[in-house]
């Protein structure tokens, strides 16, 4: 269960004071286990108020034969997307936003505690995040945006590791009219410029630990691109993979309705408990050496297969012809 974890990053969230510190304090007990909390602030650039600062949040959770170590086994990253958590003055409390960090923080408490009572993963988990309490909001096809403190440049640069062999990235994507269910949704693999196939064993992570039929939300090659390029973009979730060439997939946390992401009080515990569920299940699988039991971003076989037959598309990692 990952209830009680999502819902301690809940409460420790939702203020107008909680920085990357906060955070840190929060993961001090585990110190003892390898668990290393890393904060950097850096200011927030314009539009927004240079005089403000955003703290971006790393969270290592070292695995029995993980990198870290000197071992062999894969590394998984946990991204928690957002533009920001609060949008004060202008909406009072945590916003829609604030998903994908909540969900990567109880995340890295819960694989914490797993560690504490003797459940060690084999692979390293890092996480990274960032904390913006104030941050303005916009519009995107008429529904309320988070603005972002800093450009998805600044954040890749500090979200994306070298050492993350395959990336989930947890983002809150209320806000459309394409998908419409509560819970969580997963993407297609995007890697090195192509959009892949659903990854069968993450269907397979997500009907087991949801017990409903896997739900998956369509993206499109422009999603894939870099922000700021001219072109339509979903949101923000699929911006990882413009920063490396390990597999990415979005975790997208759903609701039934359109809901902004700047709007307050529309923070689902139970659907973020259930994406959190989902990421440590695929973080358990996806580090062990057994090729049979192991989880799987893509189908090796066929890359090698595709990347005979079609063209390098890493082109679309960068901004083109802009």
């Amino acid at each position: 269960m990952s209830l009680k974890q999502t819902l301690v990053a809940f409460e420790l969230l939702d203020s107008a004071t909680v920085n990357g510190n906060t955070i840190k304090a929060l993961f001090a007990p585990y110190a003892e286990l390898g668990v290393v909390v890393t904060v950097t602030t850096v200011q927030n650039e314009p539009p927004e108020d240079p005089s403000k600062t955003t703290d971006f949040v790393k969270i290592e959770i070292p695995g029995t034969n993980g990198k870290s170590r000197g071992g062999s086994a894969r590394t998984l990253g946990l991204i928690g997307r957002n533009g920001a958590i609060g949008a004060r003055p202008a909406r009072i409390g945590m916003v829609s936003d604030a998903d994908g960090p909540i969900g990567v923080i109880a995340a890295a408490l819960k694989l914490s505690d797993m560690k504490a009572q003797g459940d060690h993963l084999p692979g390293d988990v890092v996480v990274t995040t960032h904390i913006s309490t104030d941050v303005s909001a916009g519009e995107n096809d008429g529904v309320p945006f988070m603005g972002m403190p800093v450009s998805s440049e600044t954040m890749n640069r500090f979200e994306v590791t070298v050492d993350m062999d395959a990336i989930l990235s947890l983002d809150a994507s209320k806000g459309n009219s394409i998908i419409k269910q509560r819970g969580f949704a997963i993407t297609p693999t995007a890697m090195q410029g192509y959009v892949l196939r659903v990854a069968p064993h993450l269907v397979k992570v997500m009907e087991s630990t949801t017990g409903r039929p896997a739900v998956t939300l369509p993206i499109s090659i422009q999603d894939i691109t870099p922000y700021g390029n001219g072109l339509y973009h979903f949101n923000s979730i699929m911006q990882p993979h413009i920063a490396t060439s390990a597999p990415v997939v979005g975790v997208a946390i759903t609701a039934r309705s359109v809901v902004g992401g700047s709007d307050s009080s529309a923070n689902h515990e139970i659907d973020i408990a259930e994406a959190v569920r989902f990421c440590i299940e695929v973080a358990k699988r996806f580090g062990v050496a057994e090729q049979g039991n192991r989880c799987e971003f893509f189908d090796t076989k066929e890359w090698a297969k595709i990347r005979s037959m079609y063209p390098d598309l890493s082109v679309f990692q960068t901004n083109g012809n802009v």
